[in-house]
């Protein structure tokens, strides 16, 4: 009880200069950008002359057209979807590149440039079939052997894709061609002109949903060729919309393909508007057509009888924010240690007094909406008595006996993010331990993690699909990639293992909480929160929808006057 009074008395202490930050990768997601910062991967596309009757110059308003959407966003790392890996950059990607599979609004498995697919009894061949209509922007036809250049460049040494093997690792002879130890894709076959067949080194169900990440997206192979350092300056891709103009921290607008093969979309211009700003005094400004709400002002956005509150919605993300501990680092190569941490923190009080409730405390890994979500609280609570017993149970044995320890996120201010700042109290109050912080960019925090020589840290992971493989496998077996906290234990990757090849998929989802479970009783992370979205509409905007990962969605929405 003292704790959590201890606890409450530092968050008023630092409402004031309340901040909302969330690390890695589940930001961007809310509007297509919001009021993240983003990179300086980007060269513009279209000089001012050559800009449009309705762009705005010199930073003025950009007025209402009929057929455009008016959204916030940020300048992309990059436009290439072999490389991309962050939802800045992403959100933009999915709209100009398609590929085989996509996700449809209801978060559904669907075919995009794929007509049909066939799996072997086995299930280990995937032979596609292209849609006789799916045409690049240029007008020159997808074919089977497009799609097979592309998977093999993201795969390419040469193309230096960090993703890669996450995602199309499954294909027999992936991991030869990534190394570099191959100059050919095994498992890899065209077939005729539209027929594309893949061989598994086991029967994956996940597969196809593997297929929707940007890596296994088309790109063209005579564009690429012909100017592989700037070809994203006017990528050719295959999807509804295509980059009209770029204007480096000024604006992008993308313009709806009329090769597309569903048709052109109903809003025919989509323009972001990159400056900064509170995203939310430009959209009642009517600069903007859709706004994300800040913990600041979600109290009047969720009043109906305010002006904001018709026009409010909040969606749950397939995204969670969660403390993590390099396994292998002192003093956190010790279990102990690390769920001492986990129980003298109250992520429950944080999110009820810190974020008004506009998040919700995470009761697992597995984020609401995915398989195998479970509403149950799976994760350490708050206990102060336990967590001094924790410790003393260590190898550490006190207070006394740990090495220093630094926390690392990402910022640039003056202190420690306000959630961030309640738990350092915590530990100090509960275990008697000091953390400092060190603050940090993304890509920073990124090579940190790679070289493992961060102790604890905070950050995010957005799901590519709704698969618990995309979090649990992903980020948790003992070889993949992305295990950033260098987790190994051999029952969990047994259970991962099994789960890859389970064709049951209640047992399936079942191996996968079980894993969970393993992972939060070592807490190799510390989940913090589910993250909401929260947002404004303008009534012109129909069929709006926030979406929880990466997926096109522009072409669902329409713009009345």
């Amino acid at each position: 009880m003292g704790g959590q009074y201890r606890l409450l008395g530092i968050l008023l202490a630092v409402l004031a200069v309340l901040v909302l930050v969330v690390g890695g990768l589940s930001a961007a997601l809310l509007i297509g950008g919001g009021e993240e910062t983003g990179g300086n991967g980007g060269t513009t596309t279209s000089s001012p002359s050559e800009a449009g009757p309705d762009a705005s110059e010199g930073g003025e308003t950009v007025e209402a057209a009929s057929g455009r959407l008016r959204l916030p966003g940020i300048d992309p790392i990059t436009l290439d979807p072999h490389l991309v890996t962050d939802t800045g950059s992403a959100q933009y990607v999915a709209e100009i590149f398609s590929g085989l599979t996509t996700i449809s609004p209801d978060l559904e498995l669907a075919l995009d440039l794929a007509e049909s697919f066939d799996i072997s009894e086995d299930g280990r061949v995937y032979t596609f079939t292209l849609r006789p209509d799916a045409l690049f922007h240029n007008g020159r036809r997808v074919t089977a052997a497009d799609v097979a250049w592309s998977i093999d460049r993201a795969l390419d040494p040469e193309t230096s894709s960090l993703v890669a093997l996450s995602y199309l690792g499954d294909i027999v002879g992936a991991r030869e061609r990534r190394l570099g130890r191959s100059e050919t894709l095994e498992g890899m076959r065209v077939v005729d002109e539209r027929t594309i067949e893949f061989t598994l080194d086991a029967p994956k169900p996940f597969f196809l949903w593997k297929l929707t990440y940007p890596t296994a997206w088309v790109v063209d192979s005579q564009q690429v060729e012909a100017n592989p350092r700037n070809w994203t300056r006017n990528p050719n891709g295959t999807g509804p919309y295509q980059l009209k103009e770029w204007r480096l921290g000024e604006r992008i607008v993308l313009e709806a393909s009329d090769r597309y093969y569903e048709g052109t979309p109903s809003v025919k211009e989509v323009l972001f508007e990159l400056s900064g700003g509170s995203t939310l005094t430009r959209f009642e400004n009517g600069e903007l057509d859709v706004a994300g709400i800040g913990v600041n002002d979600l109290e009047r956005a969720q009043d109906p009888s305010s002006d904001l509150g018709p026009l409010y919605s909040n969606s749950v993300e397939m995204s969670i924010s969660y403390l993590a501990f390099n396994t292998e680092a002192p003093p956190f190569d010790d279990v102990n240690v690390r769920r001492a941490f986990a129980m003298a923190i109250d992520r429950a009080k944080v999110a009820e007094t810190v974020f008004m409730n506009a998040w919700l405390p995470a009761t697992g890994i597995i984020p609401p909406r995915v398989p195998g979500y479970t509403a149950e609280d799976k994760t350490y609570t708050f206990d102060p008595e336990g967590a001094r017993a924790a410790l003393a149970a260590s190898s550490y044995g006190s207070p006394e006996g740990l090495p220093p320890i630094t926390l690392t996120e990402m910022g640039g201010g003056a202190s420690a993010s306000i959630d961030t700042q309640a738990f350092l109290e915590q530990w100090r109050e509960e275990l008697g331990v000091e953390v400092q912080v060190r603050q940090t960019d993304r890509a920073t925090l990124t090579a940190d993690l790679d070289d493992g020589r961060l102790q604890i840290f905070v950050d995010g992971w957005s799901m590519d699909y709704p698969d618990p493989e995309s979090v649990i496998d992903l980020k948790f077996h003992s070889t993949s990639p992305l295990n950033d906290v260098r987790y190994q234990n051999t029952a969990v990757d047994a259970l991962i293992e099994a789960a890859r090849v389970e064709q049951d998929p209640e047992r399936r989802l079942q191996l996968y909480r079980d894993a969970e479970q393993i992972l939060i009783d070592e807490a190799a992370w510390v989940p913090l929160y589910f993250p909401l979205a929260h947002v404004v509409v303008a009534p012109r905007v129909e069929g709006w929808f926030a979406p929880p990962l990466i997926m096109p969605r522009l072409r669902f929405v329409t713009v009345t006057e």
